[in-house]
């Protein structure tokens, strides 16, 4: 019998999912190994003096759970080296943060090749292998040299970078052919699929051809586009769960009749937060008969404490913070409401229901599912309106939300203003058109679409389906 393997740094799957304490890809990956009784593989998050390979197997319903554990060097080099001082970066158009040495690239190598071993004991000649994201690149290559011949897909979550920027990574010829190995490759967008093809036309000399195929090495990868999208019905406010109809009921007695901006992000430095407190901050400035009728509630998970990138952010946020609360607030309101820790994923919807506006406005970012989830989370009859970066791959798809551009305070000051006085009929027609993208471009459907496609990829020189709009 065939089955799914899915493999990530970490293994999203936990014992009380469907308890909304999971985010919506790892709902997704869940629901997807469910069919065949699959296992998820990854990470454990914990480290041992000397890498051994074993694997700690666990059932969770109809899944298996595969974890290893891994040396601290292994961590150092591999987890926040190459991938989060080097590619998370340098995919993310921050070259002034991106950082290379050979002792992180040579771990990372040697991570993917651990993972490609430990997968021996659990993989069947007819599984199927998906592999996510940027930490995982080379590991088709590595499964490969081990005489692995089964289907396996890459999906790559963040966007893919440009060609001039690509090029000042050591190594990039290297990277790029090992997605090669791969019998499909996937994007959110046309726009990372078309970064890609063109990183390779122009500087690889490898064409695309009439059906979007690309061919290296004797090896036919196919390459197609596939938008996530999110369980709308999850966050419908006829389905709130008891834990999300309390979070509501606080976030609207907080309110005091005031009307709330909502931001929720993981804190890094491509989500655009420092961006985003400063254009808050010129909204204030410039209408003075808003201050005290608003305010903004910024949820901001921390994340990657070790890289120092992320602790300098930290700082210049509290800074800002500080200065904008300093310079507004009153006896009885805080414009500026700043909260640095997680919750769960029914508590946020209603929060999401609670504000009338979502500000969502990264620098840079692959997908950003919490526009969709707080389009979802809405009251058909009085929803909020969302504000959303032209630089999110949502934004492709959520043409009715007010797209900005985030470098421009006024321009997101001015959306502000506008969002916060929208009449009902447009908030209402806009959110309808929202609405239907997700219904049309759901979170099933993604992972069915994809998991379809990779089956029909013929071996062992698979050829590649174009995904319909996928630019040459």
């Amino acid at each position: 019998m065939s089955r799914l393997i899915v493999v990530s740094n970490r293994v999203g799957l936990s014992r009380d999912v469907g308890g909304g304490a999971v985010g919506g890809l790892s709902a997704a990956l869940t629901a997807a190994l469910r069919q065949s009784q699959g296992v998820w593989f990854g990470w454990s998050g914990e480290t041992v003096e000397k890498f051994n390979g074993q694997l700690a197997l666990d059932r969770v319903g109809d899944v298996t759970v595969a974890r290893i554990d891994l040396e601290p060097r292994d961590i150092e080099e591999y987890y926040n080296g190459y991938s989060n001082n080097t590619l998370w970066p340098l995919f993310h158009n921050r070259i002034d943060l991106t950082h290379y040495d050979r002792a992180s690239a040579d771990g990372y190598a040697r991570v993917n090749q651990r993972f490609a071993e430990a997968l021996r004991s659990v993989v069947g000649p007819n599984d199927v292998i998906w592999v996510h994201d940027y930490h995982m690149i080379p590991l088709a290559r590595e499964l490969r040299k081990l005489g692995f011949r089964n289907r396996i897909g890459f999906f790559l979550h963040i966007p893919w970078p440009a060609r001039q920027l690509l090029t000042t990574l050591p190594g990039h010829q290297a990277l790029t052919d090992a997605l090669f190995d791969y019998d499909l490759v996937g994007f959110h967008t046309d726009e990372w699929l078309s970064a890609f093809t063109g990183y390779l036309r122009n500087e690889r000399g490898i064409e695309v051809d009439a059906e979007g195929s690309v061919e290296s090495a004797g090896r036919r990868t196919r390459l197609g586009v596939f938008p996530i999208g999110v369980h709308a019905a999850d966050f419908a406010p006829e389905n709130a769960s008891e834990a999300s109809i309390q979070a509501q009921k606080r976030m609207e007695e907080s309110l005091s009749g005031r009307q709330m901006i909502i931001g929720v992000d993981r804190l890094d430095y491509s989500k655009g937060l420092e961006e985003r407190f400063i254009a808050y901050e010129q909204f204030l400035h410039d209408h003075p008969d808003q201050r005290e009728k608003v305010f903004m509630l910024q949820i901001a998970t921390p994340s990657r404490d070790a890289v120092e990138a992320y602790q300098d952010l930290r700082g210049r946020l509290d800074a800002v913070a500080g200065r904008i609360n300093g310079a507004f607030a009153t006896l009885d309101w805080v414009p500026l409401r700043y909260v640095n820790s997680g919750f769960r994923q029914d508590e946020l919807a209603g929060v999401y229901r609670s504000a009338r506006v979502a500000l969502i406005t990264p620098l840079r970012d692959g997908m950003n599912l919490v526009a969709k989830e707080y389009v979802a989370a809405q009251d058909p009859a009085d929803p909020g309106v969302l504000i959303l970066s032209r630089f999110a791959g949502a934004a492709a798809q959520m043409k009715e939300a007010l797209i900005v551009n985030p470098y421009d305070r006024e321009e997101m000051a001015q959306a502000i203003h506008r969002a916060l006085t929208m009449d009902p009929a447009e908030r209402i027609l806009r959110w309808r058109a929202l609405k239907d993208g997700l219904e049309r471009e759901s979170l099933d459907g993604w992972w069915q679409s994809y998991l379809e496609t990779l089956g029909a990829t013929p071996r062992p020189a698979p050829k590649i389906v174009r995904v319909a709009g996928t630019a040459p």
